[in-house]
């Protein structure tokens, strides 16, 4: 998958696991997704979405700090997240939503699968063990869309590796280091207490 990564995402990075601002940064990193995401959904869906896609994104946090409790560098920590949304997106048939190809779902399960089995998470149950109690709020499904995809924001090409956009506009392939100055307080929002 390609990803972007900045000064931001080593900042959110920075407070999500960090004490006191980790919550309030999860809160800001679910909604910032969830406005990402709603706005690659068709206008008349985007109510219907929001509390499905509050909570997938809720859980998915769980997931990348996980991640970056076993050692994967952030970048790919990062891609399993967007990984399992795509997962949920795909079996709602939200194609146009995706990021990846539907080609390419399998491929990108099979490069993390190690990690996606200790937590039980298959392209079917896109949560697994991160999943909340009573499950995800339903949200109505558009399976059609699965018979000719449409997925105009997926860029494929990019199943092999985690491949990171620079600010500079250079893709590197694995990401990039962590910046020895960065700090919680970059996060956006975290500093003025929004």
């Amino acid at each position: 998958m390609k990803l972007r990564q900045n000064a931001r995402h080593w900042a959110f990075k920075a407070a999500l696991t960090a004490p006191i601002v980790g919550g309030y940064t999860r809160g800001k990193l679910v909604d910032m997704h969830t406005g990402i995401f709603l706005d690659k959904a068709d206008p008349d869906r985007r109510a219907e979405r929001r509390e499905h896609l509050d909570e997938l994104f809720d859980a998915t946090t769980d997931t990348y700090l996980a991640a970056l409790d076993a050692g994967f560098p952030e970048a790919e920590a990062r891609e399993i997240t967007h990984v399992q949304a795509n997962f949920d997106f795909y079996n709602h048939g939200w194609t146009e939503m995706m990021e990846i190809p539907i080609e390419e779902l399998v491929p990108h399960y099979e490069r993390y699968e190690a990690f996606f089995e200790q937590y039980e998470i298959t392209i079917d149950d896109p949560l697994g063990t991160f999943a909340p109690p009573g499950g995800l709020p339903d949200a109505p499904a558009t399976p059609e869309n699965l018979e000719d995809p449409d997925h105009p924001h997926a860029e494929g090409g990019f199943a092999d590796d985690a491949y990171v956009e620079t600010e500079n506009g250079d893709l590197v392939v694995g990401g990039q280091d962590q910046p020895a100055d960065v700090s919680p307080g970059d996060a956006p929002g975290v500093e003025a207490g929004e």
